[in-house]
C-alpha cells in the first residue's frame, strides 16, 4: 500500500491533483465495495487516528514556514479563523436547511465541519505555486488557525442539549485559542533554545527530539484545555524558524512522516466510507459545496479582510484556494461517535463535497493564479544551509547549497566578504571538491563548507543569505543582513 501511495505521489505531481484524492481513492479500492473487501467502520478508532495525523501534519507545515512570511499575514489570516468562519457557517448551514431541506442542526453542524480549510491540502497545493508570499502566509496560517475554533463549533452543535448562550461559546473560542498560542510559543521557544545549546550524540536525534516537542506542545496544550493544533503549529514554527543544528535533515525527517501522516489517515477515511450508500447524498453534497465555494467562502474572505485592503486579485485567488481535504471528513466522524441523528448522512455529504470541489480547485488554482496575474515564480530560491555544532573546538561548520535562481552564482569567494572567523574552506562542484581561493568564482548547484568560530556563526549565515538574495553588492545597495533573516 505504501508504494502504491508513493507512486500515486507522482501521478499527483504531474496532474495536479492534490494528493489526497488518491489516498481517498486507494482506501475505497481496499474497502468492502472494493477489490481489497475489507469491511471497517470504527469513526471512533477513524478519529482518534486522525487527530495524531493532524498533529504530525500540521508540525511538518509549522516547520516549513518562513516568519518573515506569515508574519505580516497574521492579522488576516486570525480574522479569516474568527470571523470568516463564523460567516461560513452560517451561510453554508442556511444554504443547507432550505435548497436541501436539512434541519437546523445537522445544517448547522455541516456548515461547521466544511469551514475549516485543511493544512495537509493547503501545504502540498500552494508549495507547487509561486504565489505572493502575503497570500501564501495568510492561507497557509489560515489553515493552522481555523482547526480550533472549528472543532469547538462542531463539538458543541454534535452535543446533546441545545446551544443557548452564544458570548460563551465566543468566550470559549477565543480562550482556547490564547492558552493554545501561549504553550506553543512557550514550548517552541524553550525546544529550540535546548537544541542549540545541547549537543546531542548524534545527528540523527535532533530530527526525532524536534518531533517530540511539537507532540509535546500538542500535549500541553490539550491537556490546558487549550487549542492543541494551534499549540503544535506554533510550536514547529518558532523551531522552523530558530536555525536548529542538522536542519536539512530535520526537514526531510518531518516531511517524511507527514507524508505517511497523510496516507494513512486519507486511507483510513476511504475505508471508512461505504460508496454504495453515497448515491443518495450526491445531489444535496453538491449544492451545498456549490453553496460554500461561491457564496460562503467569498463572502467569508470579503468580509474578513475588508479592514487590510487586499487587492481583489489576491481576495479572488484566496477565495478559491480554500481547499478542504481530511480535516471535515474528520470532523465528521464526531456527530456519528456522538450519536446525533442522520450523522451518517453527515459523513456522506461532507465526504463527496471534499472530494468533487478538491477535485475542481485543487488544478485550477495554478490556472487562476496566472490568469489573475498574480505568479511569483522570479523569486529567488533561498540558501540550503546545514548547521553541525563543533562543541569541542567552539566553531560550527555549515553546509551550504547554492539552488537556482540564487544570486549567489557568479559571485567569487573573496566577494562574499565574510565576517573575521569564518571562511569557505571546501568547494564541492559536479561531484568533485576542491579548495577554493578567494577569486573562485561559485555557480549554481555548489555546495560550500564554511567553517565559522561561535561568536561569528549567525553573521556569518545571514551574509551568506544577503549575498544570496542581493548579490556581491549585498549591503552597499541596501540589501544588508537583515533583508536576509
Amino acid at each position: 500500500m505504501l508504494l502504491i501511495a508513493v507512486a500515486a505521489v507522482r501521478v499527483s505531481s504531474r496532474s495536479g491533483l492534490p494528493s489526497l484524492l488518491l489516498y481517498l481513492g486507494i482506501g475505497i479500492a481496499m474497502g468492502q465495495d472494493g477489490i481489497g473487501n475489507v469491511s471497517f467502520s470504527n469513526a471512533e478508532l477513524t478519529q482518534v487516528i486522525g487527530y495524531a495525523a493532524l498533529v504530525v501534519i500540521l508540525a511538518e507545515g509549522g516547520l516549513g514556514t518562513k516568519w518573515k512570511e506569515i508574519r505580516p499575514a497574521l492579522p488576516a489570516a486570525a480574522a479569516l479563523s474568527l470571523v470568516g468562519v463564523a460567516v461560513s457557517v452560517g451561510v453554508t448551514a442556511a444554504g443547507a436547511h432550505y435548497l436541501v431541506g436539512l434541519d437546523w442542526r445537522p445544517s448547522l453542524i455541516i456548515g461547521a465541519v466544511v469551514s475549516s480549510t485543511d493544512a495537509a491540502a493547503v501545504f502540498s497545493v500552494l508549495r507547487k505555486v509561486p504565489l505572493p508570499a502575503r497570500v501564501t502566509g495568510v492561507l497557509e496560517a489560515e489553515s493552522g488557525f481555523n482547526d480550533a475554533p472549528v472543532v469547538i463549533l462542531v463539538v458543541a452543535f454534535s452535543a446533546s442539549g441545545p446551544v443557548e448562550h452564544w458570548y460563551v461559546l465566543i468566550g470559549e473560542i477565543a480562550l482556547e485559542l490564547a492558552i493554545g498560542a501561549a504553550i506553543g510559543l512557550a514550548v517552541g521557544w524553550l525546544g529550540s533554545y535546548g537544541l542549540r545549546h545541547v549537543a546531542l550524540p548524534a545527528s540523527g536525534l535532533y530530527p526525532i527530539a524536534v518531533m517530540a516537542i511539537a507532540t509535546v506542545a500538542y500535549a500541553a496544550g490539550a491537556m490546558a484545555h487549550g487549542s492543541g493544533f494551534l499549540a503544535v503549529y506554533l510550536a514547529a514554527m518558532v523551531m522552523g524558524n530558530a536555525k536548529l543544528p542538522h536542519w536539512p535533515a530535520t526537514r526531510g525527517f518531518a516531511e517524511g512522516l507527514g507524508w505517511i501522516a497523510q496516507i494513512g489517515m486519507f486511507v483510513l477515511l476511504g475505508l471508512l466510507v461505504t460508496p454504495h450508500a453515497l448515491a443518495d447524498d450526491i445531489v444535496p453534497a453538491l449544492i451545498i459545496g456549490l453553496v460554500l465555494t461561491m457564496v460562503a467562502r467569498p463572502l467569508e474572505v470579503f468580509v474578513s479582510l475588508l479592514p487590510f485592503r487586499m487587492r481583489w486579485q489576491e481576495e479572488v485567488l484566496m477565495s478559491w484556494a480554500g481547499l478542504r481535504g481530511a480535516v471535515p471528513i474528520i470532523l465528521a466522524t464526531i456527530p456519528m461517535v456522538t450519536g446525533v441523528a442522520d450523522s451518517q448522512r453527515i459523513f456522506n455529504i461532507v465526504f463527496v463535497l471534499v472530494v468533487v470541489y478538491t477535485l475542481i480547485q485543487g488544478p485550477t488554482l495554478p490556472w487562476l493564479a496566472r490568469k489573475l496575474e498574480l505568479g511569483d515564480s522570479s523569486e529567488a530560491a533561498d540558501l540550503g544551509i546545514e548547521s553541525a555544532p563543533l562543541e569541542r573546538l567552539r566553531g560550527h561548520l555549515l553546509s551550504v547549497a547554492i539552488p537556482k535562481g540564487s544570486r549567489m552564482h557568479g559571485v567569487e569567494v573573496g566577494e562574499l566578504r565574510l565576517p573575521k572567523g569564518a571562511s569557505v574552506t571546501l568547494v564541492v562542484r559536479d561531484g568533485q571538491s576542491f579548495v577554493p581561493g578567494p577569486t573562485t568564482v561559485l555557480r549554481r548547484g555548489d555546495e560550500l563548507l564554511v567553517v565559522a568560530t561561535d561568536p561569528v556563526r549567525d553573521a556569518a549565515e545571514a551574509r551568506l543569505r544577503a549575498v544570496a538574495h542581493g548579490g556581491k553588492l549585498a549591503g552597499w545597495l541596501g540589501t544588508g543582513t537583515e533583508t536576509a533573516r
